[in-house]
């Protein structure tokens, strides 16, 4: 729902300047459901690593961030070994992990994305788990777990900034509200004289504790959000009139965050979210039923990772 400028300088400004690639990686062959359906390529990933510093986590175009910066608490660290690749009823995950002792020096964060910025029109989909309470530690703190699109802030109301948040669930409340799962579509933000942004921004104010299929369709100047197949928002423009709808291309992001340090009692807590997997089609609307269903079948065909996305233009 907020954002500040250290996310999309530290991340994606290095983006901008990596080279699109076509790649394919398959346990089989004959393993490749629904690409010839693909109008603009599709990226499909089960997330089959060792480690984030598999060569083939990187080799599939996932970066992970390790360095100190917005969002969240000031001083905090971001660190690669804060994502890992657990095995969960039966199948690997992407596990993001944050903890905090209430400190800045004691608060680490974790973000995983795709380093390119490739992906505009289309349907995003992804199975995400996200937690209520910490894996270990005292509970209350102000973390937020997320799934979401983004483009680089060039500088401050640029024009062409682009950010779609899928999902940035907030389980203990923050931002001066309680607990909620925010889908929230970006014009652009600024960061003088103060940080502010346009955008347009819808809430359930309830748990969303445990595993849910989180789809979004962009496509024709509506961008709609879709929580387990039931639509919860249908974003255009701001209260301004201005187009929430994406300018730029973008990439591809989860990461786990604490907005503040100010719900924390007392000793270390250490709060989990994980992705089973994330698919986007290019330049297609498919349903929430039939983007899942999609997924399945990749996995049931023994393919854990396709990605023929080189950039995608907006529809006609």
């Amino acid at each position: 729902m907020f954002r500040h400028a250290g996310k999309a300088n530290a991340l994606l400004l290095a983006a901008a300047s990596v080279t699109a690639s076509a790649l394919v990686f398959t346990a089989r062959a004959d393993a490749s459901p629904v690409t010839t359906a693909e109008s603009c390529g599709v990226l499909f990933d089960d997330f089959h690593y060792a480690s984030p510093t598999d060569s083939a986590f990187s080799g599939a175009g996932w970066t992970t961030r390790n360095d100190v910066g917005s969002p969240g608490v000031a001083g905090a660290r971001w660190l690669t070994s804060n994502v890992s690749f657990p095995t969960v009823n039966g199948e690997r995950v992407a596990q993001l992990a944050a903890s905090t002792d209430g400190t800045s020096a004691g608060t680490t964060h974790s973000e995983m994305y795709q380093n390119q910025l490739r992906f505009f029109d289309g349907t995003y989909a992804s199975r995400v788990r996200f937690t209520d309470t910490p894996d270990s530690g005292t509970d209350g703190d102000h973390v937020n777990e997320t799934y979401f699109t983004i483009s680089p802030l060039r500088y401050d109301r640029d024009p062409l900034y682009s950010e779609l948040d899928f999902s940035e669930y907030l389980p203990n409340g923050g931002w001066g509200g309680s607990t909620a799962d925010y889908q929230t579509s970006w014009y652009t933000y600024w960061n003088n004289p103060t940080w502010d942004g346009l955008r347009t921004s819808t809430a359930q104010n309830r748990s969303f504790a445990g595993w849910h299929d989180i789809v979004t369709q962009v496509s024709g100047g509506h961008v709609k959000y879709y929580l387990d197949g039931v639509l919860t928002a249908d974003h255009t423009t701001d209260a301004q009139g201005n187009p929430v709808y994406p300018r730029t291309p973008m990439s591809i992001n989860y990461n786990m965050w604490f907005i503040d340090t100010a719900g924390h009692t007392s000793g270390n807590s250490v709060y989990t979210e994980q992705v089973d997997w994330t698919y986007y089609a290019g330049n297609q609307v498919v349903s929430p039923s039939d983007a899942v269903a999609r997924a399945g079948s990749y996995r049931t065909g023994g393919t854990s990772h396709v990605d023929t996305v080189t950039g995608c233009a907006p529809s006609e």
